[in-house]
């Protein structure tokens, strides 16, 4: 495949028709139109539908554009870097990332980037939905225990574990009498069972919310008990706001930073992760309250 004419297809998909991107790159229209129709050729199928006034991809030009366009920018930047010497990341860089550690930590970690990394420019999302990173064009995604993926590689940059928690004044029944519960969601547990306890706690939810921050605020204001991230906790568990009934017979919290594994990892990409290895270089507990502590 000619990655010139590649190149100028990815202009013009880029720019909506062959005028707009000839005004934009300085390069005659003709020309365009020459090179997208000889790649349109030698893949045998067609790119573009051409109208009178309105250029549109067709699906298996849409496809192309998705899957290279991406590769073709980071071509570009790393020959730029290669060229001034290894220059700072620059550009943009997206990042989706789920809500409790975007309440928690990821104001402080995106503002400290910012300042090290000013020429790129960062945009976080904040969702827990597993996004196509491809498709919606995201760089790097954070994500808790995501499911294998082929089409994705990364690393795991942090451990946390749940934990059942209650107001001091709520005592743990010992009769196996249901206990006041807030809960996420539509969390549909029945009852809660400790690491350290062989009796489990027969649990009654007498609120739902969204938000583990929001279980966290009702939890400290009597309302109930409830499982949360010993992260979000430790500190209230510590000065006596809460009292910790146990740990949570469940699997390991793993957070993730998760990228494409069919693209280059980009400058932006490898800066952001060795912020979050710098920012949490044991990947503990401990490591994420202190940080969410000092936010």
């Amino acid at each position: 495949m000619d990655l010139l004419a590649l190149a100028d297809f990815n202009l013009v998909a880029r720019h909506g028709g062959f005028g707009r991107a000839a005004r934009a790159s300085g390069r005659p229209k003709a020309t365009l139109s020459r090179r997208v129709a000889e790649l349109e050729s030698s893949l045998g199928v067609r790119l573009l539908e051409r109208g009178a006034r309105v250029l549109k991809l067709t699906q298996e030009g849409q496809a192309l554009y998705e899957r290279t366009g991406a590769l073709l920018s980071e071509i570009d930047e790393a020959a730029a870097d290669v060229a001034s010497g290894g220059a700072a990341p620059r550009g943009r860089l997206r990042i989706s990332a789920p809500l409790l550690f975007s309440q928690t930590a990821m104001g402080k970690l995106a503002a400290s980037f910012a300042l090290a990394y000013p020429e790129v420019r960062l945009e976080v999302t904040t969702e827990d939905r597993p996004v196509d990173m491809v498709e919606e064009g995201y760089d790097l995604a954070i994500r808790v225990n995501p499911a294998p993926d082929a089409n994705l590689v990364g690393r795991i940059f942090l451990r946390d574990r749940l934990v059942v928690v209650a107001p001091p004044a709520l005592a743990r029944p010992q009769d196996g009498a249901p206990v006041p519960a807030v809960v996420r969601g539509a969390a549909s547990a029945t009852s809660w069972a400790l690491k350290e306890d062989d009796v489990d706690i027969t649990v009654d939810p007498v609120l739902r919310l969204s938000s583990l921050v929001m279980v966290r605020d009702a939890v400290r204001a009597g309302v109930g008990a409830a499982t949360l991230p010993i992260s979000l906790v430790s500190y209230d568990i510590g000065e006596g706001r809460l009292a910790q009934w146990g740990t949570l017979e469940a699997p390991e919290i793993a957070v993730w930073a998760l990228y494409p594994s069919r693209r280059l990892l980009s400058t932006r990409v490898s800066a952001f992760i060795d912020h979050l290895k710098s920012a949490f270089p044991l990947g503990t507990p401990d490591e994420l309250a202190a940080h969410i502590r000092a936010a």
